[in-house]
């Protein structure tokens, strides 16, 4: 088992738009309120780059892309960035290629000087949530203002 990450590229932007799209759909976040309905999922390459302050990773496994995890600021904060589309495909799962989505993305936001990592993500995505926890990635009672997930039910922040 090879496990390979990458800065995203154009030719990866619709295999990780299909990752994001079926994966949302598994979990049943279909529709406006959720992150795989967001239009940057089209084209993900081209929402992403370092002049941004933002960075969106594909994991490979065997040579085929099976997820991706990102960074860009939240509402244009240069303090606070949120943790972003951070999908794997089930066989990707429990492989620890999550661990290292997430390590890598948080080491960047702290490079580009964020303090606080933001996330938003659905009550049944259990294990996505107790990697978010094992991060240090603590509960809110609500959304950060100025979110665009309203479908979203468990919003979690983290220091940096």
């Amino acid at each position: 088992m090879a496990v390979e990450i990458m800065e995203i590229q154009p030719e990866h932007d619709d295999v990780i738009c299909n990752i994001i799209k079926t994966v949302g759909s598994e979990f049943g976040a279909i529709g406006d309120g959720f992150g795989p309905s967001d239009a940057e999922v089209l084209e993900m390459s081209a929402h992403y780059d370092d002049q941004r302050g933002s960075l969106y990773l594909v994991a490979l496994l065997d040579g085929r892309i099976v997820g991706g995890g990102g960074i860009a600021p939240f509402n244009g904060s240069s303090q606070t960035c949120e943790l972003r589309k951070l999908f794997l495909l089930k066989e990707a799962r429990g492989l620890g290629i999550g661990q290292v989505l997430l390590t890598r993305c948080l080491a960047y936001a702290s490079q580009k000087g964020y303090k606080k990592c933001y996330l938003d993500t659905l009550s049944g995505m259990k294990s996505a949530i107790s990697l978010y926890e094992k991060f240090g990635f603590q509960h809110l009672g609500r959304p950060l203002d100025g979110i665009v997930h309203s479908g979203c039910d468990v919003w979690m922040l983290k220091k940096l």
